[in-house]
């Protein structure tokens, strides 16, 4: 078993980036839980209370199915300017009417609709949205433009009380808006367990990180954590293709070889092809096996000058297991409707499909139907899309996801899947954190 500052020091850190920008919190809850289980290191996610209740909650689930050790949380912040920190805007009502779409489609996370059959929304679902670009120079009439995100400085203290650690986005140049936003984070900086800096290339890139380790961590007072730069090559991009993973191993290569203070992780174009490819620039410590063991660890004197420390990923992570999650929904959408129409005493507007649904409770790995136990009483209806109730698809996302978390960590432990694959969806009253404000 490893904890997450173990697999900094030994080359094996992983991190799901959820997104700055992304509050899908489904999505999040779901994605957190896991990966959580596959054993990711660290789960990054936007500085949002909701969005923080959310993953927390996702963490609460696998420590309920024998999770034997947590990610940490993290939040991201900026000092500035930034694509991880806005959201696609445009009017529907401007759209011709025979407009391709061409932004529908071309939506990594299907934050675009038109004429949703739930509710007729068109244009772009918010919450989904975590600002890649991909729709900006597709639109015909070029009318889709970009909103920053941003949270007040006020709000920072309360934020951090909550997770374990904070990424700062940054750019070469931002040195005196860094220094104000890191006035805001310093009081809470002695109960963090990590601080990460994200930062893509630039000329002067070495200097001005060098320019921010001093004034974070200076002689009189140094930092209590350790440091991580994260090198963002191309940002949202690692499910776009193979080669998308090359800018962001180039920039590795860079920040590892300046020899900075603290741990050199990858991101922005991260996918499965990242880690083959730092092996074979001999950028990774390779483990090895004997028998049931991994060997010991590299010496901390190979660290961090020698080795990259992780790997963190973000659309390709998500992307990975979005087809699960839409099975997820697709199953509990039906399910949530009956709970409304048992609380309400309304007639379910399908009830085939309802039925349909019910079907897949019905098994010998399952005897116990939701559908003939839901009722006002039993049914915690947010709880019906929550993954662990579905041991199949729980089952499914975790192998999936370990087949990410196992290229960066080798042989590490197979008792969260082993979990996950026992695991039978119960129909007691799932605890649920209280939520924030």
């Amino acid at each position: 078993m490893y904890t997450p500052l173990q697999s900094l020091r030994e080359g094996r850190w992983f991190k799901l980036i959820c997104g700055a920008s992304f509050q899908h919190l489904p999505a999040i809850r779901n994605l957190t839980l896991a990966y959580a289980l596959a054993g990711a290191d660290c789960v990054d996610v936007a500085a949002d209370p909701a969005v923080i209740h959310a993953a927390q909650e996702g963490l609460q689930a696998a420590l309920r199915l024998g999770c034997d050790r947590l990610p940490w949380l993290m939040v991201s912040l900026n000092d500035g300017e930034d694509p991880h920190f806005r959201k696609a805007v445009f009017d529907p009502a401007r759209c011709p009417a025979d407009c391709p779409r061409p932004c529908e489609t071309i939506c990594p996370a299907q934050a675009i609709t038109f004429d949703r059959s739930a509710d007729g929304h068109s244009g772009v679902i918010a919450s989904r949205c975590y600002g890649c670009g991909r729709c900006l120079p597709l639109c015909p009439i070029q009318q889709i433009t970009t909103q920053a995100t941003a949270i007040t400085p006020g709000m920072i203290p309360a934020l951090l009380a909550e997770v374990d650690a904070v990424e700062i986005h940054t750019q070469v140049g931002r040195l005196s808006e860094f220094r104000r936003l890191w006035q805001a984070i310093a009081p809470a900086a002695s109960r963090l367990r990590l601080v990460a800096i994200s930062c893509p290339d630039g000329d002067g890139l070495i200097d001005y990180l060098r320019s921010l380790y001093d004034y974070i961590s200076p002689p009189s007072a140094p930092l209590a954590c350790p440091v991580v730069w994260q090198t963002d090559g191309r940002p949202m991009s690692g499910d776009i293709g193979d080669g998308a993973t090359r800018a962001t191993v180039k920039l590795g290569q860079k920040v590892l070889a300046a020899g900075l203070p603290g741990y050199v992780q990858l991101a922005g174009g991260t996918n499965r092809h990242t880690v083959p490819k730092l092996h074979a620039l001999g950028l990774l410590y390779r483990q090895e096996t004997v028998g049931d063991h991994c060997t010991t660890a590299p010496p901390q004197s190979s660290f961090p000058s020698k080795f990259i420390a992780g790997v963190a990923y973000g659309s390709y992570a998500r992307v990975l297991l979005s087809p699960i999650l839409e099975r997820l929904d697709a199953r509990s959408a039906p399910l949530l409707e009956a709970v409304s129409a048992a609380q309400t005493n309304a007639p379910l507007s399908n009830s085939s499909s309802y039925q349909s649904h019910l079907g897949s409770y019905d098994s010998p790995d399952d005897p116990v139907s939701l559908g003939r136990s839901i009722t006002p009483q039993t049914a915690i209806e947010p709880s019906l899309a929550h993954l662990e109730r579905h041991a199949d698809l729980l089952a499914q996302a975790v192998a999936q996801a370990r087949t990410l978390v196992t290229q960066l960590k080798g042989c590490a432990d197979e008792s969260a899947v082993a979990v996950a694959l026992s695991h039978k969806p119960a129909l007691d009253t799932i605890p649920i954190l209280p939520k924030p404000g």
